[in-house]
């Protein structure tokens, strides 16, 4: 490799902390199966890193959990499938990097599954050292077939509170119910009148 390549070649630190922030892209079309019209996020890496370093010791965050806080924080429909991909594994590179460091506090990335508890073969040192560090924070896997899965989904899951300006969002209120008529009642009106 020259040096030239040598030093365009940046860091998973770099790429977590230099990435393009999220943003809501409008699909007017589908896409393909996973890409529907609608509202979707283009999330960034940073903002999975703030998400999963929350997730607490003992606990599991599915990869469709993670994708839904995600979109509702930005009122988006869904959140992209590919980029969510591509965006955990630079945090869990990035994580490692900082570890070999000698950083404390770095992101366990380790505690994301699939939906179905299985575990995720592109993470850094595959299912094996996911199954390892997931045993040592105390989650029971089940070792049948050809990965491992963590055995009760629901038992060790952790659902993430909103982040930032959405976690001060109240619903919007509920319309008020029509009259016995099935006119909209006006605020303040008393049921019957």
């Amino acid at each position: 490799m020259t040096s030239a390549a040598k030093s365009t070649t940046r860091s998973a630190i770099e790429k977590r902390d230099d990435a393009p922030r999220a943003h809501v892209e409008e699909l007017t079309v589908a896409k393909g199966a996973s890409f529907p019209p609608g509202r979707m996020l283009i999330s960034s890496p940073l903002e999975l890193d703030a998400v999963i370093r929350r997730i607490p010791e003992g606990r599991v965050l599915t990869v469709g959990e993670l994708r839904g806080n995600l979109a509702r924080n930005h009122r988006a429909d869904y959140t992209c499938p590919l980029t969510t991909g591509i965006f955990l594994r630079i945090v869990a590179e990035a994580a490692d990097e900082e570890r070999a460091a000698g950083k404390q506090g770095t992101a366990p990335y380790w505690r994301v599954v699939h939906d179905d508890g299985t575990l995720m073969d592109k993470l850094p040192g595959g299912v094996a050292k996911q199954a390892r560090r997931l045993a040592e924070d105390g989650v029971v896997l089940f070792h049948l077939g050809k990965v491992p899965r963590v055995s009760d989904v629901d038992h060790y899951a952790w659902h993430p509170p909103l982040l930032g300006k959405a976690a001060g969002r109240r619903p919007a209120p509920a319309p008020p119910k029509p009259d016995r008529r099935g006119q909209p009642r006006k605020r303040g009106q008393a049921p019957g009148s």
